[in-house]
């Protein structure tokens, strides 16, 4: 079947399988027969198994809640990916419309345009030229 050569202290042996059946194997070393058993034993993994314990929501969380007294309510524009502010167009008290850029930073070595999801008026400004932003960090603040 399969033919080893070995080396155990300064002893040559030339070990032949000839046959395997289950967890016995049928071997010759140096045209000696001999019935082996063979043993397995288990590595354990060297990757690390993530557990995450379950997610649960609040109740009532997946409602949309409007107010419908408010006229003007003000919203935040929030960083969508980690990244590096590289300029910044929009100042407090600038008016901005619908697809006006803001500012533009680099994420993943790519310049992206950060651009106002609807119209309004900067409130405050919470970055600047040079900062570097994780996901979800608060970039302007809008009316």
């Amino acid at each position: 079947m399969r033919n080893f050569k070995f080396n155990i202290r300064g002893n040559d042996y030339e070990v032949e399988i000839q046959k395997m059946e289950g967890s016995t194997a049928e071997i010759e070393v140096n045209g000696t027969t001999y019935q082996v058993e063979i043993e397995h034993k288990k590595v354990a993994s060297k990757t690390p198994i993530l557990v995450r314990s379950a997610v649960t929501n609040p109740e009532g969380s997946h409602e949309i809640k409007k107010n419908p007294t408010a006229k003007s309510a003000s919203y935040q524009v929030k960083a969508p990916l980690p990244g590096t502010i590289m300029q910044i167009f929009a100042k407090v008290g600038d008016k901005v419309k619908r697809n006006d850029r803001l500012l533009i930073y680099e994420a993943m070595k790519m310049e992206n345009n950060l651009v106002a999801e609807k119209d309004g008026e900067v409130k405050a400004v919470k970055v600047n030229t040079g900062d570097s932003v994780m996901q979800g960090d608060v970039l302007f603040e809008m009316e």
